[in-house]
């Protein structure tokens, strides 16, 4: 759930949401559906995290979501968030920081990296550039 958040710079909400239906390892691709504001969109999928998802469908088998609670259906979003801090305190990492930190991360190593700021738009789902500008203040810091 976290590399999801990091690798592909999703919201916790869209992890949970996340069907087995919507990886498309063939094209290499996500498609991250309703997302805010109920919008699609899709996402590359990079190959270290396809290997991640392998081994743990290969472990968890889940039906319908990737991530199923112990009874089936979606997983709750305040698990993953619970999931981010029991990794942050296994870390020592004792910043302030929510899960959605990872969604900023991601985007502002594509700034550092040279990434097109429209194309960083279009990843995170953004309908304003001035909401992915945000992230560019963050980089230059």
């Amino acid at each position: 759930m976290l590399q999801l958040c990091y690798g592909m710079g999703l919201r916790v909400s869209e992890i949970v949401n996340l069907k087995l239906s919507d990886i498309d390892s063939g094209r290499m691709q996500v498609l991250i559906e309703a997302g805010k504001g109920k919008k699609d969109r899709y996402v590359p999928l990079p190959s270290a995290v396809l290997d991640l998802l392998r081994e743990y469908y290969k472990a968890y088998h889940p039906k319908t979501y990737l991530f199923e609670g112990r009874y089936g259906g979606r997983y709750s979003v305040r698990s993953v968030q619970a999931v981010f801090k029991n990794a942050m305190k296994a870390a020592k990492v004792n910043k302030p920081i929510g899960i959605h930190g990872l969604r900023h991360s991601y985007a502002t190593h594509l700034l550092e990296y040279g990434t097109d700021m429209s194309f960083i738009q279009q990843l995170l789902g953004h309908n304003d550039i001035k909401t992915t500008m945000l992230y560019a203040k963050v980089s230059n810091a």
